[in-house]
């Protein structure tokens, strides 16, 4: 049977691009794929329903168009605390100064200002810091009263209307899902989202309550921004579906000099639950004004492929920059130059994570050991729910992972999953016809050739998830 011709990357690690403004046509979504993307996220802090609409019938026709799953990230906004408006629009706030943040509505000035948000003042407590304008003040409660925190100004600077603010180290008693988040999940839901990022998480609660509302019809991606879902980390993932790094927030309420091992440690556990992990915000954001990065750019991506990592985001160098299809072009080069790299493959074996203790565990990292020994062109993973794909690319083998799935749906979620090559194919019903199956696509995706072996792994019976307990090796014919 010829090869027919398919778009197949040629690298492992995926790539996530932010679509808005500057990318928002047929057009430029077409090229943004072709450069490289295998996943788009819809980030509901901007933008209309109607919007975020037309996009999804974009990417939609887009994947009929070249008969490729392709995966939606919905990105719900989470809560967002700020302070209130300024008498005259904006103060300058000195170090040492007090400065009070209240529950009276009237506009501040440079010695007061609205804080809309009880809960803050209730969680808080003298000592705690508060950060505002990203980061760019820092406060320090003195005092406490039932509707007013007073402060001293740690690190002072201009501050105006509505600027966000911070609390790194108090949990705050506030849900991840405001009511906007509500109707933004059910809307990016409702009309085939692969994933909803999550933001705001602190607690496993947070995601139990959106995996309640989803009800099974999309992935959740838990977004790790703030300190205390450092805590509870083990808990977060254990619940969720995919997890990612947002250094942006993260970064505002931690040390610098955390930042890079938190996001080495959360890469490091989501590998060992075999969760997919994304590694988000800043990677490029020169590009946003520059038609290349800059040299500690590369590396920081070199430095998430070489970690591991499921996948690789841009954000406002897509969604807004002057320079979106140079920047998935860019980002698309470098990974797959890594990867090309012996000290890669190296790395990523050191790193690799013992067997799961159980024979669905046992079975995926058998067949990364034996395609490894044998030298198989693919690994065949036949899944309805993804589960079996997910944990061969856990042991993240040398011989790249076809995952065959009946289910359009569970294709598009392995669109961020590393290594997977996702098909959608009319459902097996014996190890024998999954045998040949596999071969037929390993043969028609460009991934082998008559004569070559691949490995083929699928849960007996057939049509139920979470029964991955079969291996075989096939050869090609």
């Amino acid at each position: 049977m010829p090869t027919r011709p398919k778009l197949r990357r040629r690298r492992r690690t995926k790539i996530i691009a932010t679509l808005g403004p500057s990318c928002s046509t047929p057009e430029v979504i077409t090229r943004l794929f072709q450069a490289g993307a295998d996943v788009f996220r819809l980030n509901f802090s901007h933008g209309t329903h109607e919007d975020h609409a037309a996009r999804f019938a974009m990417i939609r026709d887009l994947e009929d168009r070249f008969d490729r799953p392709i995966g939606i990230l919905a990105d719900v906004q989470g809560p967002k605390l700020r302070v209130g408006r300024f008498g005259g629009g904006r103060v300058h706030l000195r170090t040492g100064q007090r400065f009070r943040l209240d529950l009276t509505a009237t506009p501040g000035d440079s010695d007061r200002v609205n804080l809309p948000h009880p809960e803050i003042i209730e969680a808080a407590a003298i000592n705690s810091t508060l950060l505002l304008d990203d980061g760019k003040l820092r406060l320090r409660v003195v005092h406490k009263r039932a509707d007013a925190l007073e402060t001293e100004v740690v690190v002072g600077g201009p501050l105006s209307d509505r600027k966000g603010v911070n609390v790194p180290d108090v949990v705050l008693p506030i849900p991840a899902l405001t009511a906007k988040d509500r109707e933004d999940l059910e809307f990016a839901v409702s009309h085939g989202a692969s994933y909803i990022g999550l933001s705001f998480v602190q607690r496993p609660e947070d995601v139990a309550e959106a995996k309640r509302l989803i009800d099974g019809r999309a992935w959740v991606m838990a977004k790790l921004e703030k300190p205390q879902a450092l805590d509870n980390l083990e808990a977060i993932l254990d619940l969720t579906d995919a997890v990612m790094v947002a250094r942006g927030d993260l970064g505002v309420e931690l040390p610098p000099e955390e930042v890079p091992l938190a996001q080495k440690r959360i890469v490091r556990l989501s590998r060992l639950m075999g969760k997919p992990v994304v590694v988000a915000t800043q990677m490029m954001e020169s590009m946003m004004s520059a038609p290349a990065p800059t040299r500690a750019e590369a590396s920081d991506v070199a430095t998430a492929v070489f970690d591991g990592a499921d996948a690789v985001m841009l954000s406002g160098e897509t969604a807004a920059g002057q320079y979106p299809y140079e920047a998935v072009n860019m980002m698309d080069r470098i990974v797959a130059r890594v990867e090309q790299d012996a000290g890669w493959r190296a790395m990523i074996d050191a790193s690799r994570c013992a067997p799961e203790s159980q024979t669905a565990g046992a079975i995926a990292a058998a067949a990364a050991q034996v395609g490894h020994a044998i030298g198989a062109k693919a690994i065949v993973a036949f899944s309805a729910s993804g589960a079996t794909a997910l944990r061969v690319a856990r042991e993240r083998p040398e011989s790249p992972i076809i995952g065959l799935t009946p289910n359009h749906a569970t294709a598009q979620k392995m669109a961020v999953v590393w290594g997977v090559h996702a098909v959608v194919t009319p459902d097996v019903h014996s190890l024998t016809e999954a045998t040949h199956r596999a071969g037929r696509m390993a043969l028609t995706e460009g991934f082998a050739v008559h004569g070559d072996e691949i490995v083929v792994t699928a849960g007996v019976p057939f049509a139920h998830s979470g029964t991955t307990n079969s291996l075989r090796v096939s050869t090609v014919k």
